[in-house]
């Protein structure tokens, strides 16, 4: 699976580990909208705060660092590479390696 966010390639990975372990903080906010499909059982959705880009002007730097929660200031001037970050995953942000408490999504 790829997630997208304004065009640029977030997160890679098989289906099942996407679903498992997600890196990016993008994609974690994505999965948390998914509805819960069991009446009564409750969910984490993850309302993102910040300013909400533009597609015609997107962002410098990571065009997502506008509304993620782990958000650092040279996230605006560099634009992440996708890295391996193992299992046949990759992840595009420059904050990888220092967030490797990874937050699942409840099952």
């Amino acid at each position: 699976m790829i997630v997208l966010y304004l065009g640029r390639i977030m997160e890679i990975a098989p289906s099942a580990e996407l679903y498992a372990n997600p890196r990016n903080a993008c994609t974690r906010a994505l999965l948390s909208a998914i509805p819960e499909p069991v009446p009564g059982r409750a969910s984490q959705r993850r309302i993102l705060m910040g300013d909400i880009p533009s597609r015609s002007t997107p962002p410098s730097g990571c065009v997502f660092h506008t509304r993620c929660p782990h958000a650092i200031e040279a996230r605006a001037r560099v634009v992440p590479p996708l890295e391996d970050v193992g299992a046949g995953h990759r992840s595009a942000c420059i904050r990888n390696h220092a967030l490797q408490t990874v937050e699942t999504i409840p099952a």
